[in-house]
């Protein structure tokens, strides 16, 4: 991607305040304009209830992937569990832990705004997803792919595709995008690329 292109994309996701990032379902109509003066997290649960009002999406039905390529992937972002090492490789933690009271938490999102592109590599994902501990440190518990759509075919991570866009602050801007929780480090009753895990809490 061209330095143009992403002090683009480094301003679109600075358009509203945090990177709170959210997928829910599979529609492959453009979601509805985001009230750019709602906060990242109001942004969160309105989408999350309009899921459960139109019904679960269909991956809300448990489904535990464990295809070589989700190993390969846990293989590869294990060391991120340092956040430390998070931040050495340009990946930029929010502060604020996403949850929903009724689907579960999706954590703090570590967000390297140089991969957000219209390029889909598994093995470098645009966000990692942490959950914090006990004692306060935060944990890995998975990652999320974020792909511009220029006109390229819809992606897929090993034949599941990816969700029709999802970040609030490209959705602001009108960016069509994709996106994709995958949790690669924790087990989510609620399936594998279902953007809320009901296991993990923010609390």
């Amino acid at each position: 991607m061209n330095a143009g292109r992403r002090r683009r994309t480094r301003n679109l996701l600075a358009f509203l305040p945090g990177l709170a990032l959210v997928a829910v379902g599979c529609d492959a109509s453009p979601a509805a304009p985001v009230d750019a003066e709602l906060s990242a997290h109001d942004h969160h649960a309105a989408h999350a209830a309009a899921a459960l009002r139109g019904g679960p999406p269909s991956r809300a039905t448990p489904v535990r992937a464990h295809g070589d390529l989700l190993k390969a992937v846990r293989q590869q972002t294990a060391r991120f569990n340092a956040t430390k090492q998070a931040e050495r490789f340009g990946y930029e933690i929010d502060p604020h832990c996403v949850a929903h009271p009724d689907l579960g938490a999706m954590g703090h999102h570590a967000v390297n705004m140089d991969l957000v592109d219209p390029v889909f590599d598994p093995m470098q994902p645009e966000a990692l997803l942490y959950i914090p501990n006990e004692d306060g440190r935060l944990k890995l518990v998975g990652v999320e792919y974020i792909v511009i759509n220029v006109g390229q075919a819809w992606p897929e991570f090993d034949g599941t595709r990816f969700d029709f866009e999802g970040v609030p602050p490209l959705m602001a801007a009108g960016v069509p995008h994709w996106s994709l929780h995958v949790w690669a480090h924790a087990d989510n009753p609620s399936g594998t690329f279902f953007p809320f895990n009901p296991a993990l809490s923010c609390s």
